[in-house]
């Protein structure tokens, strides 16, 4: 009732009268029945945007430290996400891992809507990422279609890092089901969750017109932070003793997370899903790549 009340009374015509989200492919939402929306991910606001133009309830799983913060801001945080309705997880990988999977399946097994995102963080740099089998496991052991879904102009929005959003049009483009019910029975197989995975992302590439990086998010991530820590310890370095340069500070920042790189989207650590090492390669261990695939506003 009180999820009703915030999107429909409160937050709903809020977002549209402000915002005024444009959305494409409204037909491909289901009436009734379960189905995961499988999004890329560019914005913290992804996360309220797509709820709020689906007219059906649709629950995201969300890393779960937005549900433990403390302080003022900490509660009211973990106050909106009880509200609106999603579902705390543990990204650490392992145990935790199926216990998402575990919670995901929950959701669909209601009959309801369950929102994901495959390349499990946000993107760094407005890119889309390889996407980790999560999805693909939930598709099949749910039995349920899979809609891709195109946030577009999010990260314009609401870059990371920014608390109050620029008040501009930001748009969601929603895609045909996809059926993947041909591999029932084979939710074990890693090649299998490979290849539904990259058929989701491959469609996730043609609705948001993003350029696609084949390797994980958080991979990138790394060497974005890992960079600019280089570059600070070299500044720092070349610093005079008690003196501190622009790009010294800069570089700091960036290696700490609170800082974009020149190419867009942001170098931000602190919030990632690391889940052990990633590569590019596709000769990796496609059957690790599920941790953590689901997490919200990461």
């Amino acid at each position: 009732m009180f999820y009703w009340f915030l999107k429909t009374i409160v937050l709903g015509p809020i977002v549209r009268l402000v915002f005024r989200p444009w959305v494409e492919g409204e037909e491909h939402i289901p009436e009734e029945g379960a189905a995961i929306f499988a999004s890329n991910h560019l914005s913290f606001s992804d996360s309220i945007f797509l709820p709020l133009v689906v007219p059906r309830r649709m629950t995201f799983l969300a890393k779960s430290d937005y549900f433990t913060g403390r302080g003022v801001k900490g509660r009211l945080t973990a106050a909106f996400f009880k509200a609106i309705g999603q579902v705390p997880v543990d990204r650490s990988g392992g145990k935790a891992s199926n216990a998402a999977l575990n919670s995901g399946l929950k959701v669909l097994r209601r009959g309801d809507l369950l929102g994901i995102y495959p390349e499990g963080t946000r993107s760094p740099d407005g890119r889309l990422y390889r996407g980790r089998t999560g999805v693909a496991r939930m598709a099949l052991e749910g039995k349920v279609t899979v809609i891709p879904v195109a946030m577009i102009g999010t990260d314009k929005a609401q870059p990371t890092g920014k608390v109050i959003p620029r008040i501009m049009r930001v748009g969601v483009r929603i895609g045909k089901p996809l059926d993947f019910s041909r591999y029932e029975g084979m939710e074990d197989d890693r090649f299998v969750l490979r290849s539904i995975t990259d058929e989701i992302m491959y469609e996730l590439m043609l609705l948001s017109g993003q350029e696609y990086v084949d390797m994980y998010a958080t991979s990138m991530k790394d060497r974005l932070v890992a960079a600019a820590r280089a570059k600070a310890r070299e500044l720092q370095e070349a610093a005079k003793p008690g003196s501190a340069a622009p790009e010294l500070e800069e570089a700091l920042d960036a290696a700490e997370g609170r800082a974009r790189p020149s190419v867009g989207g942001s170098a931000e650590a602190a919030d990632d899903d690391r889940s052990g090492d990633e590569t590019s390669s596709r000769s990796a261990d496609d059957g690790d790549d599920g941790d953590a695939p689901v997490v919200a506003a990461s």
